[in-house]
């Protein structure tokens, strides 16, 4: 299954942000590259989710066709003034074969290796049955406290935006995490439309007509993605992100998708997030993590230096 953040439209969305995309795709080798900027006029190539190998196309040999790859991505970090290059794996077997040709574990994770996914084929009944207890309770409560869910249609109002930003930032102050911008929000809800096979949504919750939490749903190829989300914790008693994310539940199921990813559990460093996206009886799925490969030794030990002290 190729991720969204692989896909022709995702690659295109990087560009309208002013990030360069570059492709290769020879040899049972497939990816795109993003040039993403460093300091002092450098930066590194990232790969998400990827690359995408196929075994069974590689007539010239598996480690000749890895080969030519990797001599790809040496020469475009050369060109780009790359001082290393990031790659996320989605399978255990394209990272085997990076690793065997210089790429190392990186502790620095773009995206989160570990996520939980639930499955929508399963009739609502069955969903909520396999919710932890204390899920379903926390969806009642949203529900007796008479929390209401704006379900957005076609097109959404930018006033919806400006709530979700006042929130983002609360969060972000409370949790100590940088959030995006307020204008790339609007970029995302307003890129995909026509003829892309991404959709996004902005979904908020209300309490007496005010905002108190919301989430970005990110839709691709049968999969809804919790992408962004943000919440008022000063009203966290209401327990709104619980019917939030329920409704959300409700309106993939409706619209025919198969999965819901609730994208990104770490038991060390987001506990609380993690207890809350485990709640809802979804498969765990870990990936193989984040591997870099350094290609300017100099610099990329500087870069790591700076990244410790600042």
């Amino acid at each position: 299954m190729i991720s969204f953040l692989q896909s022709k439209d995702w690659f295109n969305f990087q560009k309208s942000q002013g990030r360069p995309v570059f492709f290769y795709d020879q040899g049972g080798v497939q990816t795109g590259i993003i040039r993403l900027p460093l300091p002092f006029k450098k930066s590194y190539l990232y790969i998400p989710h990827g690359p995408e190998m196929d075994f069974n196309q590689m007539t010239g040999g598996i480690d000749n066709e890895v080969m030519n790859f990797i001599r790809y991505l040496k020469k475009l970090a050369k060109e780009e003034k790359a001082i290393f290059i990031k790659t996320e794996p989605l399978n255990d077997s394209v990272a085997q074969f990076l690793a065997k040709n210089k790429f190392k574990r990186s502790k620095k994770e773009i995206q989160p290796a570990k996520t939980v996914i639930l499955d929508l084929t399963q009739i609502e009944d069955q969903l909520l049955d396999r919710l932890h207890y204390k899920t379903r309770y926390n969806i009642k409560v949203a529900e007796k406290n008479d929390v209401v869910i704006h379900i957005p249609g076609p097109t959404w109002d930018v006033d919806n935006l400006d709530l979700f930003w006042k929130l983002m930032k609360k969060t972000a102050k409370r949790d100590k995490f940088s959030s995006h911008s307020k204008d790339y929000y609007k970029k995302l809800l307003n890129f995909f439309g026509g003829a892309s096979e991404i959709k996004t949504k902005l979904f908020l919750a209300y309490h007496q007509d005010k905002p108190v939490a919301g989430l970005v749903l990110l839709m691709y190829k049968g999969t809804g993605y919790y992408l962004h989300g943000a919440s008022d914790y000063d009203y966290r008693h209401l327990m709104a992100p619980y019917l939030l994310h329920w409704s959300v539940i409700k309106f993939l199921k409706q619209e025919g998708f198969e999965n819901y990813d609730m994208w990104g559990i770490d038991p060390r460093h987001w506990p609380g997030v993690t207890r809350f996206k485990l709640g809802w009886g979804g498969r765990t799925v870990e990936r193989p993590g984040s591997f870099d490969r350094t290609t300017s030794w100099w610099w990329h030990m500087a870069y790591k230096l700076g990244r410790k002290i600042f």
